[in-house]
């Protein structure tokens, strides 16, 4: 599944992509599964209305979109924005921008043209995305569960953790605690800050946890700057594969010698998942 770099991978590529045109029309193909919100009203909704930013929110990529009377002058401000389209990649999915004469992919269940010519499309072949579409007019705008990795703050990250049992691995997948951290990120993020990702949380000094907040920190953002991580179907919004796969120290290194002290990088399962780490490194 993409995590918080690949997601703000796609968002920004989307966003230096479509921001200011305008949804001339939008088609949704017959599965159910990817429609949170019945394809009909999307399509309805969407069409005429103005792509104001994109963004990432935890997982999620948010198109903010606004609709100017008579086709006036744009307000570009997000606080102006007066609906939304929500984009949950789910295991597979892609959102891809190009142009209506490219050829189209199986699996494909969203098309947005544009009036620049340009075309959105969201592919999945698994189905297990999800697609929704808000007015504000009529609800609250989308928010995530958790606090951002990238921008908590030393006492909140603390506090995540404080009195915790469950291993800190399990507790940095908790979407209701930090939201966009995935398995990958978990894994490398304690390989760095030297933690095995057993422990239990709660039994963290606060010297550990400000290692692991800043070592989580300059992971994600090194990932982005990288284009994420291509382990699977991930692309960025141009379909380019990432980068930050070459550079993984532990995750799906099974066996293969720890980057840093040459012992061989163990697996076991933590909370249901995959867990990746070197039994010297990390304590």
């Amino acid at each position: 599944m993409p995590e918080l770099p690949e997601v703000e991978t796609i968002a920004r590529g989307v966003d230096a992509r479509v921001r200011g045109d305008r949804i001339a029309e939008a088609w949704f193909g017959s599965h159910r599964e990817p429609f949170k919100t019945p394809a009909a009203r999307q399509a309805k909704g969407l069409e005429g209305r103005v792509i104001l930013a994109v963004h990432r929110i935890g997982k999620h990529i948010v198109c903010e979109l606004g609709s100017p009377a008579g086709g006036g002058a744009l307000d570009e401000s997000v606080s102006k924005a007066n609906a939304q389209w929500i984009v949950h990649l789910g295991m597979t999915g892609r959102l891809l921008v190009t142009t209506p004469d490219a050829p189209v992919a199986s699996h494909t269940h969203a098309r947005l043209r544009l009036e620049s010519g340009r075309e959105v499309r969201f592919v999945d072949a698994r189905r297990f995305g999800r697609l929704e579409y808000r007015d504000l007019n009529q609800t609250k705008a989308f928010a995530g569960a958790g606090l951002e990795p990238l921008t908590v703050g030393p006492e909140e990250f603390a506090a995540l953790f404080r009195g915790r049992k469950l291993a800190i691995k399990a507790a940095l997948l908790n979407q209701g605690l930090l939201t966009g951290v995935g398995n990958i990120y978990a894994d490398e993020s304690l390989f760095r800050a030297e933690i095995r990702p057993r422990k239990a949380a709660g039994r963290l000094t606060r010297t550990e946890l400000e290692r692991l907040r800043v070592a989580l920190v300059e992971v994600l953002e090194h990932a982005i700057r990288l284009g994420g991580s291509s382990v699977s179907d991930y692309v960025d919004a141009a379909g380019v594969r990432g980068f930050f796969q070459l550079e993984h120290c532990v995750y799906q290194r099974t066996g293969e010698p720890c980057r840093r002290c040459g012992a061989a990088i163990r697996k076991v399962i933590v909370g249901g998942r995959s867990t990746h780490y070197c039994a010297v490194c990390q304590w």
